[in-house]
């Protein structure tokens, strides 16, 4: 039986524990890394004339906000992901993969970021007085969380081969 890889590990407990947003994974097999996507949507009622960080106007009835945390390579990624383009940039160890709590964890919080998130997201559509809207990622409390689920699961996930 073939070993579940970190990659299959990471599809199918986001799509069981990341439920209520949708999210995607691209795997860049020639930069070896990871990035899980996040997209967020709330409906812009009253027609506000939001910009993005780029600078892109738009009055659309919804509002789609896209963000993603990389996991990549120590080794063998060619340029270390800019912590400024991603909301989270995770390592993991060449072909030994990740811990497997490193996993989990990542889930739990990151599920924590996108109700947040959504929250937020609504609010900032909602209140003129909010000027601006991104997740939050707090690097102390995914730590945290990635410590609980040490104490349930430390294996390590390979690196899928291709």
């Amino acid at each position: 039986m073939k070993k579940e890889t970190m990659l299959d590990y990471l599809d199918k407990e986001l799509n069981e524990k990341i439920r209520d947003f949708d999210t995607a994974i691209d795997w860049d097999t020639r930069n070896h890394t990871i990035e899980v996507v996040v997209r967020l949507f709330a409906e812009n009622k009253d027609g506000e004339t939001i910009d993005d960080a780029q600078g892109v106007l738009s009055e659309e009835e919804v509002i789609e906000f896209e963000d993603g945390v990389i996991f990549y390579n120590e080794q063998k990624t060619k340029q270390k992901p800019d912590s400024q383009d991603y909301l989270a940039v995770i390592p993991f160890d060449g072909k030994k993969g990740i811990q497997q709590s490193t996993i989990d964890g990542f889930l739990v919080y990151l599920n924590e970021v996108l109700i947040d998130g959504q929250d937020d997201l609504l609010e900032f559509l909602t209140n003129p007085e909010k000027e601006s809207f991104e997740l939050i990622w707090d690097t102390e409390q995914f730590n945290k969380a990635v410590e609980q689920a040490e104490k349930e699961n430390n294996s390590y996930l390979p690196y899928p081969s291709y």
